[in-house]
């Protein structure tokens, strides 16, 4: 494996970090107080708009879709946009910016691979230019939802159009003002094989029977303006068109969903990890304890070099990660995609604790970024499967490989 990035990874690295110093990390605390003042918490301030043109302007945007999706994209492989999502990771809201938040980035690839031609021209085309957001409506609250399987959600035909009954939570996005569409994912067919029952449909949010019930917390923190809503399904009626290639198709769909996804929030976490580090160097050396700055403690000196070591390894093995899916694909690179899985968030979670212990009282407190980013964190190893489930799958994967 080459350590090097290639020259046009390097150089948009190069225009990011530039653009990032020049327009993002000033104005940090400005967008998050504009949030927080705002008379509705999830309406996206204006700053977030003057941002995106200057990043239009920039041609940093769109920088997620890789080259099977041209001319949408920048046609990057998942190693060359690696780095580039480790960087909008150090801010957490900054991916918007450049159209790199999800869920929108899943819902685009979604509706780039598998939508209609009126799919693509209602919902993709606002989607790219950052027209408007949108939800991925999956995770049930009566169901352990890690297991696509258990969704109960019912998509019913009726003529020509589908019926929707069910309720969901944590859907991403649901509570932003400009959310307009969802992609939800529900069963056609409970008689069918067990992975062959889910289907995925478009929903648009002002739908008839479609209710926003509550905003929903993660660890106390709303992530607002774009939000987790409790989502509920009363006979909602759409058109048949709007199910994605077909019944039954959307177990398989989810799992190229989540390809891509998977290198984007082990790089975001990894980014998150990288701040929390740069952060406690700081601190340390302006915070004063029994007499002399934190720096000197020589216990504060081996967490720092192990909160580094830690980042690195995790790093270098997302990038191999992204490496095989890119040479291999998805499938023939399910073990070290699992690997990622496990040790990016549980190192990101140490790592950014770490840093919150370094800062004292004030870690955990609004005046830094630490406490939003630790629940993030936390969140991701339950959001994108639980530790469990991927730590099975790579202990029955190596056991089978190794006795075949």
């Amino acid at each position: 494996m080459n350590f090097d990035y290639s020259d046009k990874s390097q150089k948009l690295i190069d225009r990011l970090q530039a653009f990032m110093d020049e327009h993002i990390y000033p104005v940090e605390q400005e967008y998050i107080d504009a949030v927080h003042n705002s008379a509705d918490r999830w309406a996206t301030p204006p700053i977030m708009e003057e941002l995106k043109q200057k990043a239009k302007d920039a041609g940093l945007w769109n920088l997620f879709l890789p080259e099977d999706y041209l001319p949408y994209g920048a046609g990057l492989t998942n190693l060359e946009y690696a780095p580039l999502c480790e960087l909008m990771g150090r801010v957490m809201w900054s991916g918007e910016v450049f159209n790199c938040s999800a869920p929108d980035t899943g819902n685009m690839e979604v509706l780039a691979r598998y939508g209609s031609e009126e799919d693509k021209k209602k919902w993709l085309v606002p989607l790219l230019e950052g027209e408007i957001r949108s939800a991925f409506a999956m995770t049930e609250p009566a169901v352990a939802s890690s297991d696509a399987t258990n969704i109960e959600t019912s998509i019913v035909r009726d003529g020509d159009e589908y019926v929707i009954n069910g309720l969901k939570w944590y859907t991403s996005g649901a509570m932003n003002a400009n959310c307009k569409i969802m992609v939800v994912m529900g069963k056609t067919d409970t008689s069918a094989p067990r992975h062959q029952q889910q289907s995925q449909i478009l929903v648009p949010l002002d739908t008839k029977g479609v209710t926003v019930v509550r905003p929903m917390a993660a660890m106390g923190h709303f992530d607002e303006p774009i939000g987790h809503a409790e989502v509920s399904f009363d006979n909602v009626r759409v058109p048949a068109a709007n199910l994605l290639v077909g019944e039954g198709e959307g177990f398989a769909i989810a799992q190229g969903r989540l390809g891509p996804g998977r290198i984007h929030h082990c790089m975001r976490l990894i980014g998150c990890a990288q701040r929390a580090l740069d952060l406690a160097c700081e601190r340390v050396e302006t915070r004063i304890a029994f007499g002399q700055p934190l720096s000197k403690q020589q216990s504060i000196r081996e967490r720092i070099a192990q909160m580094h070591c830690d980042i690195e390894q995790a790093r270098l093995l997302t990038l191999k990660a992204a490496d095989s899916m890119d040479r291999y694909g998805n499938k023939v690179s399910r073990d070290i995609i699992a690997a990622i899985k496990i040790v990016a968030p549980k190192m990101a979670c140490n790592v950014i604790d770490q840093a919150i212990q370094m800062h004292g009282a004030a870690g955990t407190s609004q005046d830094f970024i630490l406490s939003a980013t630790y629940a993030y964190a936390r969140t991701i190893r339950l959001a994108d499967g639980p530790d469990e489930v991927h730590m099975m799958q790579l202990g029955r994967n190596l056991i089978k490989d190794k006795n075949a």
